[in-house]
């Protein structure tokens, strides 16, 4: 059990990486009473919603918004040294504010919609102006000044584009009133395709996160993992990886999942006797990496297939295999390093059987079996599965009575969902903007044939741009927004390169996500780093060598998207896992420089190269490549029996 020490040291962590728990506790009880009204009810809104519509598409986008931005400055304050314990005047008036935009679109949407975005009023105008400037200053108190300062920067793109020096992004240019009136009128800019998914999937899902929560599901998980790992060599770190990537799926919140996760997984990983700059590391890399594994993928999938117009099964296979060989990549190296160092894990008598865990705790699997089915095996919709799925796991919950959830409990849990999701709306918001001046100028064009006439006409150059262009455009944003931005930024270079959309979508999406563990801004490591009192840059570039297969993996399965398991037949399909499989454990002998005796310089470049040549699906490179993985082992087989020293890792 943590301290209150502890649970006060991780919370200020907490509070220095994510800004979105710096939030107002309030002395007075009014205040407090509105925000969890205005919280509950929307929470209740999307959950009937979700089953019953009863508004259309931009009002309903648009009371979406308009309660996100009343929470937003009812919680957050102006600056850093404003007081958290009261509501200032100004805050309450903007709150309103926030309120009546919405209350306008919904009142006049028929209007609206016949005037369309260019015949705007003068009121028009005005809402216009003051929304753009609450969403801005809404998504700069909870995510801070990056995507806020983008945003601006692509407005004035839109407005002085024809006094661009560069010829390939110049354009016609628009009025401050038309670009403005672009952004809140209709569903191209603010209120476009990134609010709408965050007024659908992203909400219900982060609210059937918050319900699974609440009913224990996140000791469940870290049990379960410390169950069936934390007695293994090097026991706590695989228990990280294993709980982390659980959760990871789920809350789609990497960073709130290496404090939450990683305050119980840390201290364990350094207990037993792992650097502290590599335990942090490994939380940070499996609590990142739980957004690209399947069912949920931190929501993502279920935007990807509707941006594609193609089913979620397809979308959940595609993602399966490369996720899955993420996590056998840092399980190895994590299984390498205790081997190399020594380690043990933890005495079994120390943690729970898998039974005592599964029977009491078990049954709460069975709302995620659930979801599977209704998504996987039903022709019911992706909202009306999260409907059911919520219902259903409320339901569960109160078959035991440690996971019984009574009212109180349900109503907390109504609350903490909206107010998890108001980081991700405001920067749906804010990447509207975004999105709605590149469709505005056409952009995003503009700069995939700047990516291809930067590569020369290489599809690999192409990539290696795409992949940078996806890691700038992904830092420091969650994870929804930062497969927004970067399928409308950087995937179409792909695409105007022959890639498939579903393989160029999934390429830009990863490396969109592994932006959070990419230094110089790697969030998630540098909140691990926090917790473990390490290096954040050293913890940032460990996590970064942990996480090498999801950087590797892209490349190959746009060569070759049998790695998607969507273009092959099941003999194919059992010989790329299998192939895949022995590269990424060649890549963690390489990456660890240990099996069974410290791997020399050579051969560990030679298992690089053996690694890429198994992770590509060919029969000639995987004859290669088995080759050289036998010789390895059996080489480094016999320095073993010849009693080679281990040695401590670089």
């Amino acid at each position: 059990m943590k301290t209150p020490q502890v649970q006060t040291d991780n919370q200020a962590v907490l509070e220095k990486y994510d800004k979105e728990s710096k939030y107002r506790v309030f002395d007075s009880r009014w205040p407090a009473l509105v925000v969890s009204v205005l919280a509950i009810g929307i929470s209740l809104y999307h959950l009937y919603t979700s089953a019953f519509p009863v508004l259309n598409t931009y009002p309903h986008r648009a009371v979406h918004l308009a309660v996100m931005l009343a929470l937003v400055f009812l919680l957050y304050p102006m600056r850093s040294k404003s007081p958290r314990n009261r509501l200032t005047w100004f805050d309450g008036i903007l709150a309103g504010i926030g309120l009546v935009t919405g209350a306008y679109i919904v009142i006049n949407y028929t209007d609206l919609v016949q005037r369309g975005t260019t015949l705007y009023n003068d009121i028009d105008l005005w809402l216009s102006i003051i929304t753009v400037l609450l969403v801005l200053e809404g998504a700069r108190r909870v995510i801070g000044w990056g995507l806020p300062v983008l945003a601006i920067l692509f407005v004035l793109y839109g407005v002085y584009g024809r006094e661009i020096p560069i010829d390939a992004f110049v354009h016609r240019g628009y009025s401050w009133e038309d670009t403005l009136a672009y952004m809140f009128m209709g569903l191209e800019g603010i209120y476009g395709t990134a609010i709408g998914v965050s007024a659908t999937y992203i909400f219900l899902f982060i609210l059937f996160g918050s319900i699974l929560a609440k009913s224990g599901m996140g000791q469940f998980f870290n049990d379960l993992a410390l169950a069936l790992a934390g007695s293994s060599k090097g026991g706590p770190a695989k228990v990280a990886v294993l709980s982390s990537g659980f959760m990871g799926s789920i809350n789609g919140s990497a960073i709130a999942n290496v404090v939450s996760t990683g305050a119980f997984t840390i201290p364990l990983m350094k207990k037993i006797g792992y650097d502290r700059n590599f335990a942090g590391a490994v939380e940070a890399s499996a609590s990142v990496g739980g957004q690209v594994l399947p069912p949920i993928m931190g929501a993502a999938a279920f935007i990807m297939a509707e941006t594609l117009g193609i089913g979620y099964g397809t979308i959940a296979l595609a993602g399966l295999l490369p996720a899955l060989l993420f996590y056998l990549s840092v399980l190895t190296q994590v299984h390498l390093r205790a081997e190399r160092l020594g380690l043990t894990g933890i005495p079994k008598k120390e943690i729970p059987r898998v039974k005592d865990v599964m029977k009491e705790r078990g049954h709460l699997l069975i709302p995620l079996l659930f979801l599977i089915y209704l998504l996987f095996f039903s022709s019911v919709t992706i909202l009306y599965s999260a409907f059911w799925t919520i219902l259903v796991t409320i339901g569960v919950a109160s078959l035991r009575k440690t996971t019984r959830m009574g009212i109180g409990d349900l109503l907390d849990a109504l609350e903490t969902g909206a107010r998890a999701t108001i980081g991700v709306a405001m920067a749906c918001a804010v990447v509207g903007i975004i999105v709605g001046v590149a469709a505005l100028t056409g952009f995003g064009l503009n700069l995939a044939g700047g990516i291809i006439e930067f590569g020369g006409g290489s599809l690999f150059l192409t990539l290696v741009f795409t992949m940078l262009a996806s890691i700038v455009l992904g830092m420091g944003v969650p994870s929804i927004p930062a497969y927004v931005i970067t399928v409308t930024m950087a995937a179409p270079a792909l695409l105007q390169m022959g890639v498939e959309p579903l393989v160029a979508h999934m390429f830009v999406f990863y490396f969109g996500i592994f932006a959070n563990i990419t230094p110089p801004v790697a969030l998630a490591a540098f909140a691990a780093a926090g917790i473990s009192r390490g290096e954040p840059m050293k913890t940032g570039l460990q996590a970064l060598k942990l996480a090498a297969a999801g950087f590797i993996v892209p490349f190959m399965f746009v060569y070759s998207d049998q790695l998607l398991l969507v273009n092959a037949d099941w003999s194919e399909s059992i010989m790329v896992i299998l192939t895949a499989v022995l590269g990424v454990l060649m890549l963690g002998t390489a990456l660890e420089g240990y099996l069974f005796a410290p791997v020399s310089v050579v051969l560990r470049l030679a298992l690089v190269v053996c690694a890429i040549l198994l992770i590509q699906p060919n029969w000639i490179t995987d004859l290669i490549g088995v080759l050289v993985a036998a010789i390895t082992l059996l080489w480094q087989w016999r320095k073993k029996g010849k009693g080679s020293e281990r040695i401590l890792p670089a």
